[in-house]
């Protein structure tokens, strides 16, 4: 892999949106507050966390980008800028019916190699010609 491959999480994170917009219900966005760039009205902020309506309806200029989710809503009444960078997402679910994701903490894009003698037996059997074979990709199944 190489390492100017972007996260997965923003691509998600605006799939799961249309589905839920497409599906006729409200999606929510979980947002962790621990880091300076994550802009949202702090007296809504519970236990270091946010949910946030980020349905079209209740948010003006959203934007689901490669690096931040943003928006204007209001309040309590009063207006807001919100910018959440992508990281402090930790998950999007309906309100109407709970379905969603929850992201985990991603590991870094190019993980260091293991010696050979740590790596998995696929990993280090060889082809005929002495090349290395190369290990399939393996699927995971991730459950809201």
């Amino acid at each position: 892999m190489s390492a100017d491959l972007t996260s997965t999480r923003p691509y998600l994170l605006r799939a799961m949106h249309a589905w839920m917009t497409d599906n006729n219900q409200t999606p929510l966005m979980v947002v962790a507050v621990d880091t300076p760039e994550v802009r949202v009205p702090e007296e809504h902020v519970e236990n270091g966390s946010i949910v946030l309506n980020i349905s079209w309806s209740a948010t003006r200029n959203l934007e689901l980008d490669n690096d931040a989710v943003s928006f204007e809503a209001r309040f309590g009444g009063q207006p807001h800028f919100v910018r959440v960078p992508v990281e402090s997402v930790r998950g999007i679910y309906a309100r109407e019916s709970g379905q969603g994701m929850m992201f985990q903490d991603q590991p870094p894009v190019s993980p260091e190699p293991q010696p050979e003698d740590k790596q998995p037996s696929a990993a280090r059997a060889k082809a005929p010609d002495g090349a290395p074979v190369k290990k399939r990709p393996e699927l995971k199944i991730v459950k809201p």
